[in-house]
């Protein structure tokens, strides 16, 4: 396959070059207007006065200009030699996107979203390949920096809140380590609001849909008054279970209730200066996802010799005995791998997670002359999130024998999780243009503390026979612990405090009218701070030396410095075709992992990226294709190594982080093209390749060498999408349909074992400018999500198939836990009707 990469590489770089050299053909008969770089005093940043993601040009024909704020000032996407895609505020509502899990269905074939285990209370989003499997830890970072108005957000908790009044969202891919610092080696999510116009104006929607859904915004535009403009916000969106649950009074699968308000205020108290203040609130209640048991013993696994069961083998270990029985299911328990469940097998206890955000930013500019606007970014931002997810039932272990008696008949893991985050942020910034020079300069300071706990009390019970269920009490059922605040057993308990300082600078030399050349680089050093409190429900706080020794615990005290260079050469081969090769760097911060008794650390990952790329228009303006290519190296690559142990009082997750030696190679090609064939008709495609190769690792307690994997990243994903728009009188009939694909792709680091190949649909028809009222237009629609109502395991865990990992016997693996797959299948289809005012 890595020949196969080459290949596609070399014709791509074949592809831009063949672009270049007939670039005549393909450039339209007049030069267009618009400009790469705006002068300093229109530089803006995103949350300041947002230019529109498309603006059409004067003749209104073709396919009009897009501006990002990629590199700190507003530019034509098309002459930025970044590889970008752009969702504007109508590409989100014509797919129906509430919250940034929406775009899981592969808006953008790079971009990769996915739930945390099954919970919608955290997101794992990756670009390029770059996609931790539990950044879900304090002390542990994400790949993909995302930025909403500029600010950073520091964890994956809360990030599925629903969304404000979004004007753009920018998916910048490759390594952003010179402007957007640490945590972007895969690149960045920069998501830009719209600010107050200082107009009176606003909108307001309405919708209901199935599954008792219902969704309203509402948007007001205040005029100025005394030199001040305001605008509020507010959003609120519901779903009840797709999945019942049937134990009575109990949250079902698949629900969300989320809520949220926006205030920003914007002053200009002097000539050339204008400052944004605003607050923001988010609450998102939500249940997992449905857990099924997808197979039995998919692997033969039994009793005796290793070689007379070879596919149930444990990567990383070198057993040569299995040990135990595999126990027959009981039989309340349902076995379907084929489709989503409508009614869980069997009721479990289960109350909705809950996620609050809140966040207060101040965003300045200030044109001091022609030559350099100066701006400062101020943020506080938090996050509390309680997690609460008993998807499993008897899907997951620990797994009942007939003829259990006391502790040894409970089942249904409670997964129980708290995590309180703050943040402070500043950054000040200098952007402006000297003769042929094109500057960005700045000074970063980043302030986070956390703290989280855990604990996974078993929920329920079988009598000896297997034929009831009883649900155990909440605070003593469960071996003397239970899931109620005060009667957990704490499997582990961390607190973290992280701080970040940085330097960065960047400079465009515009060395002709076409040739443009770019260097940068940041200086960031981190300091990472982090203690255990509890592991295994054991007091670190209290322990003694003798048994923090015997954990082998030592707290987190670590600093990391990196300069993160990257370089740039941009050549405009006409006004419609723009190539360039890019170098760039990246790196995550290192940490430790809570879920070890001995609070285990690992070191940073680096990354190095060689890119080269085409944007071109052609066909007078009525199509668009860009291309890229790049290669990554990743080195010390942070893998998961993941088990689940049980317990008299429940069972824990011991996930190990180690840094895997060598370098990861990640290859890739991504292709997007428009095209307008006539007026009123667009069409787009995507398409995007990676291949990624981890080099075999190996496991210093077993002396086996173990492949790992990178998740959620499929070999092939592609989309495509059909936008009409038909003229009905004063009126205007929209349609809008698009189609996602991506290959299977691994859920864990570990495991070959993949999920489901996927394709989604979604639509949207809407009848646009119905004006009432005067001047108010107003908007009805009918959209659906999943339209053919696909279904497909997004998620697929092996290891309730496998032996139980070694603990101190590395020769014999036990399968007294062997049940089958477990996983979680997408969303249904969900569909339903909208109501819009713009006043």
């Amino acid at each position: 396959m890595l020949n196969s990469a080459s290949l596609r590489l070399r014709l791509l770089a074949g592809a831009a070059l063949t672009v270049a050299i007939a670039s005549p053909v393909f450039a339209a008969p007049a030069p267009t207007a618009a400009k790469d770089t705006a002068p300093a005093a229109a530089a803006a940043d995103p949350v300041i006065d947002p230019a529109p993601a498309t603006a059409e040009p004067a003749d209104q024909t073709g396919l009009g200009e897009i501006v990002v704020t990629a590199t700190k000032r507003e530019t034509n996407l098309q002459k930025t030699p970044i590889a970008i895609n752009v969702l504007s505020s109508q590409a989100l509502t014509d797919r129906h996107v509430q919250s940034l899990y929406d775009l899981a269905d592969g808006a953008v074939p790079s971009l990769r979203v996915a739930t945390f285990e099954a919970r919608q209370s955290a997101l794992t989003i990756g670009i390029r390949g770059i996609v931790p499997l539990d950044a879900n830890q304090p002390a542990r970072e994400q790949g993909v920096g995302v930025y909403i108005d500029g600010v950073y957000l520091g964890r994956q908790h809360g990030l599925n809140a629903a969304l404000f009044d979004v004007d753009r969202i920018e998916v910048l891919k490759g390594p952003q380590g010179t402007l957007f610092g640490r945590n972007t080696e895969g690149g960045a999510l920069s998501i830009v609001t719209k600010g107050p116009s200082g107009k009176w104006g606003g909108s307001a929607t309405g919708g209901i849909a199935n599954y008792g859904s219902y969704n309203g915004t509402l948007h007001v535009d205040l005029p100025e008054t005394y030199g001040v403009s305001l605008k509020l916000d507010g959003v609120i969106q519901h779903q009840d279970a797709t999945t019942k649950n049937p134990l009575a009074d109990q949250t079902g699968f698949n629900y969300y209730h989320r809520r949220g308000f926006k205030a920003t205020a914007r002053v200009r108290p002097i000539s050339g200066m204008t400052a944004d203040f605003s607050y923001d609130n988010g609450y998102d209640s939500n249940s997992p996802f449905y857990s099924q048991l997808l197979n039995v013993n998919p692997n033969g696994c039994k009793a005796g010799a290793q070689s007379a069961s070879p596919a149930c083998s444990l990567p990383g270990t070198n057993y040569t005995t299995l040990t135990g029985s595999v126990k027959p299911l009981p039989s309340q328990v349902v076995v379907n791998g084929d489709s989503r469940m409508k009614v869980a097998d069997i009721g479990v206890p289960q109350q909705p997670s809950i996620d609050k955000t809140h966040g207060f930013t101040s965003n300045i500019r200030w044109d001091v002359a022609p030559e350099i606007e100066l701006r400062s970014i101020t943020a506080w931002r938090g996050v509390n999130a309680t997690q609460y997810d008993n998807s499993g039932g008897y899907h997951r272990v620990p797994v009942v024998a007939a003829g259990c008696v006391g502790s040894a008949c409970n089942f249904s893991r409670y997964s129980l999780a708290d995590l309180h985050q703050n943040q402070f942020s500043q950054e000040f910034q200098a952007v402006g243009t000297v003769g042929q020079f094109d500057y960005v300069a700045g000074l970063y300071y980043f302030n986070e503390h956390i703290s989280d706990d855990a604990a996974t009390p078993n929920s329920l019970a079988f009598n000896s026979a297997l034929t009831t269920i009883s649900v155990l009490d909440p605070c003593t059922g469960s071996g003397g612990f239970g899931s109620l605040v005060g009667c957990r057993s704490i499997d582990r308990a961390s607190e973290v405090h992280s701080k970040s300082y940085a330097g960065y600078g960047q400079v465009t030399w515009n060395a002709t009218d076409r040739v443009h050349l770019t260097a940068g680089g940041r200086y960031t050093r981190d300091e990472k701070q982090g203690v255990l409190h509890f592991s295994r429900n054991l007091n670190y706080d209290t322990a003694t030396q003798a048994q923090l020794t015997a954990a082998g615990y030592a707290p987190l005290d670590a600093t990391w410095n990196r300069f993160n260079p990257m370089a740039t050469l941009a050549y405009d081969a006409s006004d419609s075709v723009h190539v360039y090769a890019k170098y760039a760097t990246g790196y995550r911060a290192g940490g430790a992992s809570s879920r070890t008794s001995n609070y285990q650390t690992f070191n940073p990952e680096d990354v190095k990226s060689y890119e080269i790329g085409a944007k071109t228009d052609f066909w007078n303006h009525r199509a668009r294709l860009n291309l890229a290519g790049y290669i990554m190296d990743r080195k010390n690559s942070q893998v998961d190594i993941s088990s689940i142990q049980t317990t008299a009082s429940g069972s824990f997750n011991n996930l190990v982080t180690i840094n895997a030696p060598g370098i990861t190679k990640i290859r890739g090609i991504e292709a997007d093209l428009t095209v307008q064939p006539v007026d009123g008709l667009t069409l787009t495609a995507g398409y995007a390749y990676t291949y990624t190769k981890i080099p075999p690792v190996l496991i210093a307690s077993t002396g086996v060498y173990q492949n790992f994997y990178i998740v959620f990243t499929p070999r092939n994903a592609a989309n495509g999408s059909v936008d009409y728009t038909m003229p009905v009188g004063d009126m205007d009939l929209k349609f809008h349909l698009d189609g996602n694909y991506s290959q299977a792709t691994q859920t864990f680091d570990q495991f070959a074992t993949k999920n489901d190949p996927a394709f989604i649909a979604n639509a949207r028809l809407a009848l646009a400018n119905i004006h009432v009222g005067g001047s108010n237009a107003v908007t009805i629609s009918a959209w659906v999500r999943n339209l053919f109502d696909k279904q497909y395991v997004f998620r697929r865990d092996p290891s309730n198939s496998l032996p139980g990992a070694p603990t101190t016997n590395l020769t014999s693996g036990s399968v007294n836990n062997v049940l089958g797959d477990y996983g979680n299948f997408n969303a249904p289809r969900t569909y339903g009707m909208e109501a819009s005012v713009k006043f």
